[in-house]
């Protein structure tokens, strides 16, 4: 007879769809947008894994490194595939990371814009990260149950802080140790962020008032726009923008699973890297 009080010896494996339940509720799929393509992407989900891997990104390198390492299941913050497929073949580069997915036994799961509007999501962890107060949505949704959850995040800093000062900030989270920047006001204390491709945010942070952006990329056009508009831009990259959560993310579903009695193999992918480099050219050798 089994004593009842004694907890259950931890499982090394579990049912991929057991995982998507605890992915889900980190980051609930019905906050992502309409246009989106989130959770399981690829995977048959009574299989049993044992290894998960976080990446920003899904690339033929990030495939290699999954079936190397025996992954059994990717958990990528941007969808793979993300448009519908017509057809899955290697004739093209989806396709050719699909089938070596698919081959390699490994599935696919995103949370894309649910993990960015999470109450413990992307843009969520920054306005911590930068100790920001009365931290609510830049969008809220009026179909949400809770108005604390909503596209993007704003807040106040504990004191001002110049362009300057707060690109450095948010260089330092994002890991890049470099940024770009819009304006050069000298008092900032209002700011506004929305990870990733963020600049279509920029009238919400200036109807709340907001006195900065904090994002990944924006078109030459929101620049201009972000500089009439007298709002400071700072632009981390699109990669480090986002990056950085995809590490916290693993770590976080570890956690959940360890309180579950299951000692998984969760991690961060070495192959997932920023393409962009900066190239400091000498202008005597050209």
């Amino acid at each position: 007879m089994t004593d009842r009080s004694s907890p259950a010896d931890p499982r090394t494996a579990i049912p991929l769809d057991a995982i998507c339940q605890h992915l889900a509720q980190i980051a609930p799929l019905r906050l992502a947008e309409s246009w989106d393509n989130v959770g399981l992407l690829v995977g048959e989900r009574s299989r049993l894994v044992s290894r998960v891997m976080t990446c920003l990104t899904i690339t033929p390198a990030v495939v290699n490194e999954a079936v190397e390492r025996q992954v059994g299941l990717v958990v990528a913050h941007h969808p793979l595939p993300f448009k519908p497929l017509a057809k899955i073949t290697s004739d093209t580069v989806t396709g050719r990371m699909l089938l070596g997915l698919i081959a390699g036994g490994v599935a696919v799961y995103s949370a894309h814009t649910a993990f960015d509007s999470a109450a413990g999501g992307i843009n969520a962890t920054w306005a911590q990260e930068l100790e920001l107060r009365d931290i609510a949505p830049l969008v809220v949704d009026a179909a949400a149950e809770d108005p604390s959850i909503g596209s993007g995040r704003y807040g106040r800093l504990s004191e001002p802080f110049s362009t300057a000062s707060l690109a450095a900030a948010a260089a330092a989270i994002a890991g890049s140790g470099q940024c770009r920047i819009v304006g050069n006001r000298p008092a900032i204390s209002k700011v506004a962020i929305a990870c990733g491709s963020g600049g279509s945010f920029l009238s919400a942070a200036s109807a709340r008032g907001c006195d900065a952006l904090i994002t990944g990329e924006a078109t030459f056009h929101t620049c201009l726009e972000a500089e009439a508009l007298g709002i400071a831009l700072i632009l981390v990259g699109h990669y480090g923008s986002e990056r950085f959560a995809m590490e916290r993310l693993a770590v976080l579903l570890a956690e959940r699973l360890r309180r579950d009695r299951v000692e998984l193999d969760v991690f961060t992918s070495c192959a997932d890297v920023d393409p962009l480099r900066l190239m400091l050219t000498n202008p005597e050798e050209r």
